[in-house]
């Protein structure tokens, strides 16, 4: 909201919503406080408990949704029945059957989707995927894609059920997932991102980054079906914590490309990124007949030291986020980060927790969406809604 949005000049941030009773309050002050000190003439920027209040309003054009992982596609599917354009943050969500439901929700309205994954506006990932699919590195043999597993935290153990706060809705924080006992340590970020009920951990979390790159050099290429196969590790038992929190998986994609996608921690133990000048903890390396080029948030690195020097130059120059998703609610510029290409990274994630999960290798489609001959799998990306927050 602060850095790109409330800066632009063709857009007013007019509502908010969260489910805990400060954080909404808060929010709308901050708005409110820097349209009065820099003299912008805007409506009131109100604060709601319950979303579907600004879904109802005719005169908001467009929604950001930042929500618990869990909480992303159900509620884009909210907003789009209520035909808001969606900037939707990573990662997708934890159904595949409701992201399908998603993307027909979008082309029926004819409605505008962002998919939060970044990096798509830094100069140096354009110029990087440019020259890949320019050839500058010849054809695509292999890639490398690796991200953080995990926060230094602990998991925590819940005590007995403690009372709710009456500033805070559990019930709707919780919304379509299982209802667990309340408890203040299962409703931070990392609880969010490391429970099973609300996400699959940073496989997805993290990985939505780095794939989405991936995703975006070869988007034809990994079409179709590919395998995965690997190994990971989970939190200790005993706490909150139940996500994988290790992996190191490989995939082969229909056309031969290969691809390993490895956490940092299998990064740092194997030696992984010795290549990099700059061993970033996130990035996307695609390996070609003519040499290779590594994209990461903060860094760049290629084989060629030519390419190397010109991407290095434009590292971190960002154009703005919600001036692009402004511009595209507006119609003056395409999506950038469409929904389907959406769905393609954040499947590579669970294929990712299915093959670990299930100890054995999958098989996916990316035309039927499912795994082959593997119920097992597909159990695993299917999600039940609790009522009433079903859509």
């Amino acid at each position: 909201m602060k850095n790109y949005f409330l800066p632009l000049e063709n857009s007013l941030s007019v509502a908010v919503s969260d489910a805990h009773l400060d954080r909404r309050t808060e929010r709308a002050e901050v708005i409110r406080s820097f349209y009065t000190e820099n003299g912008i003439v805007a409506p009131e920027c109100k604060a709601y408990l319950n979303f579907d209040e600004i879904l109802a309003r005719d005169d908001i054009d467009a929604v950001v949704m930042a929500m618990p992982d869990h909480w992303h596609v159900p509620g884009a599917l909210k907003a789009a029945r209520a035909g808001k354009h969606i900037y939707l943050e990573k990662p997708l969500g934890l159904s595949y059957p409701h992201y399908l439901k998603l993307q027909k929700e979008l082309k029926a309205r004819d409605l505008r989707f962002h998919y939060g994954t970044q990096q798509r506006v830094a100069m140096h990932m354009k110029m990087g995927i440019e020259m890949i699919k320019d050839g500058a590195i010849g054809e695509i043999e292999k890639t490398e894609v690796w991200c953080p597993p995990i926060n230094p935290v602990e998991s925590p153990v819940c005590p007995d059920p403690v009372p709710v706060p009456d500033t805070f809705d559990y019930d709707r924080w919780t919304g379509p997932a299982p209802l667990r006992p309340y408890c203040p340590d299962r409703v931070t970020n990392n609880s969010s991102w490391f429970i099973s009920d609300y996400s699959i951990g940073f496989l997805a979390g993290w990985g939505a980054h780095p794939l989405d790159i991936l995703v975006w050099g070869l988007l034809d290429k990994i079409k179709g079906r590919y395998t995965c196969e690997g190994e990971g590790g989970f939190w200790a038992p005993g706490g909150l914590y139940d996500n994988v929190n290790s992996w190191d998986l490989n995939y082969t994609f229909k056309q031969g490309i290969k691809m390993r996608f490895f956490s940092t921690d299998v990064a740092e133990k194997k030696n992984l990124l010795s290549y990099r000048s700059n061993e970033e903890g996130n990035g996307t390396t695609f390996y070609g007949s003519k040499g290779w080029i590594s994209l990461s948030r903060n860094s760049a690195n290629a084989s060629d030291p030519d390419i190397d020097q010109k991407l290095n130059n434009n590292i971190r120059d960002y154009i703005g986020m919600g001036e692009v998703f402004v511009d595209m609610v507006k119609g003056e510029t395409g999506e950038v980060c469409p929904i389907s290409d959406a769905i393609i990274s954040d499947s590579i994630s669970h294929v990712g927790n299915m093959a670990v999960r299930t100890g054995r290798k999958i098989t996916w489609d990316t035309e039927q969406g499912k795994a082959i001959d593997d119920n097992e799998a597909n159990r695993l990306y299917v999600r039940e809604m609790r009522e009433p927050y079903f859509v």
